[in-house]
């Protein structure tokens, strides 16, 4: 299967400073020229099928590529970013002032924390690889698009790679950019990292 995996475009303003991973938030007006010109660079790709996270800036950035396929959207729960809890929707000078022993934990040791009310790495790697599993055993031998979350990217690649779970923030995974893994017997092989042309 080639994988081409989407991190969704620029999230709206009210976004930045702040976690939100199931957060909903949409595009912001760059986000949806983003969106566009990743619709126009997969517009030739013969693309299967288009999944996404259930979270609003994927789905918006993935219809058009959809559209341009002749192909629905398909929401993928496993998917979406990471489950900050109680941390969501709050500003990242709010946690640190309130809770600065797992910020500081957050800021050292990243894949190491539980949010309280949420998720820790382990929790996004397993149900993403779950879901790129279950994509590879449905789609042998096409090319699919998933348009997710930097976390899920790097999950993908982290294991592709054999990275250890302290290094994949070394993954630069920007917003509208697309990595594409394929399988070959197998074994993966990573075609293109965080391309944004």
């Amino acid at each position: 299967m080639r994988l081409v995996l989407v991190r969704h475009a620029e999230a709206a303003e009210s976004a930045r400073g702040r976690c939100y991973g199931s957060l909903d938030v949409g595009l912001s007006a760059r986000g949806m020229r983003q969106r566009a010109l990743l619709a126009d660079a997969l517009a030739r790709d013969p693309v299967s099928s288009v999944v996404s996270s259930p979270r609003i800036r994927a789905l918006e950035t993935a219809r058009p590529i959809a559209e341009r396929h002749g192909l629905d959207v398909r929401a993928e729960p496993e998917l979406q970013e990471l489950d900050f809890g109680e941390l969501e929707g709050r500003t990242y000078d709010e946690i640190a002032a309130s809770m600065p022993v797992l910020y500081a934990e957050w800021m050292t040791r990243p894949t190491r924390v539980r949010f309280p009310g949420g998720e820790c790495y382990a929790d996004l790697a397993r149900r993403s690889l779950r879901a790129v599993g279950a994509l590879r055993d449905e789609f042998t031998g096409r090319t699919v698009v998933v348009v997710t979350h930097g976390g899920v990217v790097r999950a993908v690649l982290a294991d592709a790679l054999g990275i250890t779970d302290d290094r994949i923030f070394r993954l630069a995974v920007d917003p509208a950019s697309r990595t594409v893994v394929e399988w070959v017997d197998d074994v993966p092989l990573v075609v293109a990292l965080n391309d944004r042309a």
